[in-house]
């Protein structure tokens, strides 16, 4: 059973943006106007929640979204 965390801004604009596909946080930092180091900081808590996976180094994809969006 995944433990719920509290989802802000920068997780809820990860999230949209793995719903597209695979995603480096640099992209994502570009993206959607946020600093790489807090987009890595919040990827690497969503990470240990389960909610997403690191393939490789830099390489990111959505597991479950929380929101209960992964329909």
């Amino acid at each position: 059973m995944k433990e719920d965390i509290d989802l802000n801004p920068t997780d809820n604009a990860i999230l949209d943006r793995l719903h597209e596909g695979r995603a480096s946080p640099s992209y994502i930092a570009q993206k959607d106007d946020y600093s790489r180091q807090n987009i890595t900081n919040r990827l690497g808590r969503l990470v240990e929640h389960g909610y997403v996976e690191k393939l490789a180094p830099g390489l990111y994809e959505l597991v479950y979204d929380p929101r209960g969006e992964d329909e």
